[in-house]
């Protein structure tokens, strides 16, 4: 059995985040489009970030808008400082602040290791690593800037790392997505520890197999979807809509006294399924 119905979404987030200012990088596909839309869902104004395909971003911004709240898009490449010092700036400077930081921009290119390019091991890295410890560094500049502002949020900001269960499950022939992926576990608990005492809070979603562009080759076909199904004990593959739920929740201050956690979104992948039996 495979459902594709994801997270629901509206009545019991609506205004949640009101007033805030989101950025969500990587956010005119996929998981990073969900994303925002739930977030601009819940209330907030939403800065869509893209490197490439600005019909979609705006595709997004529209449908945002359509919510009552404000959105934009930005393009920015988030492995090059100058375009993110650059994007955080413009976004301070015509929305005023911001309050929630999603790095959720990542991609893959995937080889065996013996195979695997330095170009190849070096993208994924400055992508996937590089990219969150930039876009974490200029927001919580912002943040420290304007401090605490109750009426809105009880936290002086939000950073939002998107990881993988891969933080923590090898992953054979893709080693610089997987270490990737264990650098931002690291980054965001350090990062956490670090700002806790300034109000910043630092956590991480880590998803499981989502239904996602980026990974259509281990879902889009019966034995494929069979095979995955294997690895997942909730027994349905995951839909972006349950990674941006848990993203919403994250950043309200219904979890304002979770700081430096992942939130495992797997529908059960980091239990072991294959000792479910014995082993």
């Amino acid at each position: 059995m495979d459902s594709t119905v994801g997270a629901p979404q509206g009545v019991m987030t609506a205004h949640l985040l009101k007033g805030q200012k989101a950025l969500v990088t990587g956010a005119n596909s996929g998981i990073g489009r969900a994303t925002a839309l739930a977030l601009g869902r819940a209330g907030a104004d939403v800065v869509v970030n893209y490197v490439a395909d600005r019909e979609s971003a705006d595709e997004v911004v529209r449908e945002i808008a359509s919510f009552g709240v404000r959105a934009a898009a930005y393009e920015a490449d988030v492995s090059q400082e100058d375009q993110v010092v650059a994007m955080v700036d413009r976004m301070v400077a015509e929305f005023g602040t911001i309050d929630i930081m999603v790095a959720n921009a990542g991609l893959q290119r995937d080889a065996r290791f013996t195979d695997m390019t330095l170009a190849q091991w070096q993208k994924v890295l400055d992508v996937n690593l590089t990219g969150q410890f930039l876009c974490a560094r200029e927001a919580t500049k912002e943040f420290l800037r304007r401090g605490v502002v109750p009426e809105v949020s009880r936290a002086a900001g939000k950073i939002i790392c998107m990881s993988s269960v891969h933080q923590v499950i090898p992953w054979a022939g893709h080693v610089n997505y997987a270490s990737s992926k264990g650098g931002v576990h690291m980054l965001m608990q350090t990062l956490a520890q670090e700002l806790a005492p300034q109000k910043i809070r630092v956590n991480a979603v880590a998803p499981g197999a989502i239904r996602t562009p980026i990974n259509r080759s281990a879902w889009e076909t019966p034995q494929a979807r069979e095979e995955l199904l294997k690895l997942i004990p909730y027994d349905r593959i995951g839909d972006p809509d349950d990674i941006a739920g848990a993203v919403v929740a994250l950043a309200s201050d219904l979890m304002d006294y979770v700081v430096g956690t992942t939130l495992y979104v797997d529908g059960g992948m980091t239990l072991f399924p294959g000792f479910a039996t014995g082993g």
